[in-house]
């Protein structure tokens, strides 16, 4: 008997197209730049929680933006690694840089996360603007990049049940 689950027990998700093909899961298993992504997400994620918390820090007490604008453009330096490092494990997997089927909607809603975070860098360095308001900016592109990363851990979550997640990546999600 079925149950609810689009996915069977042995992993098999029914009616869909599984995440990598086998050629493209050997090249996945095999490339660096799959443990390079698995390192690189969790230390983005710290990275983003202490910034979003001297963010939260400064638009509730006006104390602090240094403090703030120094994890906004730490967070953005970061999130340009892992965008870059992507890319390359994408072309690595798929033979694209960007915008793989599978990977399609994380890496439009990607963008957008860049261009927020860019934004802010911009805004930044040019002096534009207040304190509060570039704060502000960094607020918008940390809510597009939760929701990106809820995407890519949802990714991660069908590659496992797809069976076909290495045993690092698993323990990194």
């Amino acid at each position: 008997m079925r149950s609810k689950d689009p996915f069977f027990a042995d992993g098999r998700q029914v009616g869909f197209r599984p995440l990598y093909t086998p050629a493209q899961r050997l090249r996945r298993d095999t490339t660096s730049w799959t443990l390079v992504q698995g390192i690189l997400a969790p230390v983005q994620v710290l990275i983003f929680l202490i910034s979003l918390t001297l963010v939260l820090r400064y638009l509730a007490t006006g104390h602090g933006a240094f403090a703030a604008s120094v994890s906004i453009v730490i967070k953005t330096c970061t999130l340009y690694a892992i965008m870059l490092t992507g890319s390359i494990w994408e072309k690595v997997v798929f033979g694209k840089w960007l915008f793989a089927a599978p990977f399609f909607w994380e890496d439009v809603v990607s963008m957008l996360v860049l261009a927020l975070h860019t934004a802010y860098l911009v805004a930044f360095f040019g002096g534009l603007g207040t304190d509060h308001g570039r704060m502000l900016i960094a607020l918008a592109a940390y809510a597009s990049y939760a929701v990106n990363a809820t995407q890519f851990v949802l990714k991660l979550r069908t590659a496992r049940l797809q069976g076909s997640v290495q045993p690092h990546l698993a323990m990194a999600a």
